[in-house]
């Protein structure tokens, strides 16, 4: 920290400044107007045109870089558009002090539009400012004193990094709500898998196949069904395993069954001979008048032809077969 006559004393910003900007007192520009300023400018902005081009503020600008103060300082070429970037900064005086940059209108004018020369205001002595400036009397780089009535005004560095300053205080106190970690981030869970990524994109493709298998089934005309699937009341045995769908489609075959024989009728069985007794039972002989007394017999039953069966014929009864015995009167 520098301290001035009359106790005036410097900020960090002024102070590296001027420091930097001593130590090149006395430089003089090469021939066809060439510097290290204009050299190092054109290689930074990529601009071959600057190595021969006025170098005052050119000059502030390679100290400004030099000593880490660009952000607050500026760093431009053209005098009007670096006044104006200060105005914009809203650090822009009419009051001189040390470490300011200083324009110059040689018309007299008080527009930042219409300034021509740039320097760095050293010390002031009542109406007097001392400044170190660079492409003066035509090629020096060196100290002046100046009259204030051809300033424009005074551009103010400290006056940047403070706003600059505020500004970041600012931006983090509005910094958003930050919630507190939560105790439990390292428990995991087996249905966490369910919601990842890959899950979905199994789900997605699995919705997509059962869909086009309904589609291509309705497109043949057949209601599709898997085999596996069973009414619950499917016949067990034949034709067990199969659908509603394979009976409803399945032909019709129509099979004949021989019918069950008829109802005996007084004790003849149709169809087979009736059992001889195994032996006279022992009962009185009848008179004469009652052997030769007719008998009732019973009529026999209408002979009802079986079914046929197709294949073997069986069940048919023969249309000559011996009536039961019948004793003689």
């Amino acid at each position: 920290m520098s301290v001035f006559r009359g106790g005036v004393t410097l900020d960090p910003i002024a102070d590296a400044l001027l420091k930097q900007v001593r130590q090149e007192l006395g430089y003089k520009e090469k021939s066809g107007q060439s510097t290290k300023f204009g050299q190092w400018y054109a290689d930074r902005v990529q601009d071959t045109q600057y190595r021969n081009a006025p170098w005052c503020d050119m000059f502030i600008a390679w100290a400004a870089d030099k000593t880490g103060l660009g952000p607050y300082v500026g760093q431009f070429a053209w005098t009007p558009s670096h006044a104006a970037w200060f105005i914009k900064q809203k650090a822009w005086a009419q009051r001189p002090e040390p470490g300011a940059l200083v324009f110059f209108d040689w018309g007299g004018g008080k527009s930042y539009k219409g300034v021509d020369h740039v320097g760095i205001v050293e010390r002031v002595e009542g109406r007097k400012i001392h400044t170190i400036e660079a492409n003066v009397d035509r090629v020096w780089l060196k100290r002046k004193v100046r009259d204030t009535d051809k300033v424009v005004g005074y551009g103010l560095p400290r006056v940047v990094k403070a706003a600059a300053d505020q500004a970041t205080e600012i931006r983090s106190t509005e910094r958003p709500f930050v919630p507190a970690p939560r105790t439990d981030a390292g428990r995991s869970s087996p249905l966490d898998v369910l919601g990842t990524p890959p899950a979905l994109l199994v789900a997605m493709v699995l919705v997509t196949v059962v869909l086009s298998l309904r589609v291509t089934g309705r497109r043949r005309g057949v209601h599709r069904r898997f085999g596996w699937l069973r009414f619950w009341n499917a016949p067990e045995g034949r034709g067990a395993g199969r659908t509603r769908d394979d009976e409803e489609w399945a032909p019709r075959v129509t099979v004949l069954t021989p019918a069950p024989p008829p109802r005996e009728a007084a004790g003849i069985r149709v169809g087979t001979a009736p059992a001889a007794p195994a032996g006279p039972p022992a009962q009185k002989r009848p008179s004469s008048s009652a052997a030769l007394r007719p008998r009732a017999v019973p009529a026999a039953a209408p002979e009802v032809p079986a079914p046929r069966d197709g294949r073997t014929g069986a069940g048919r009864v023969p249309a000559n077969r011996r009536r039961p015995y019948t004793p003689k009167s």
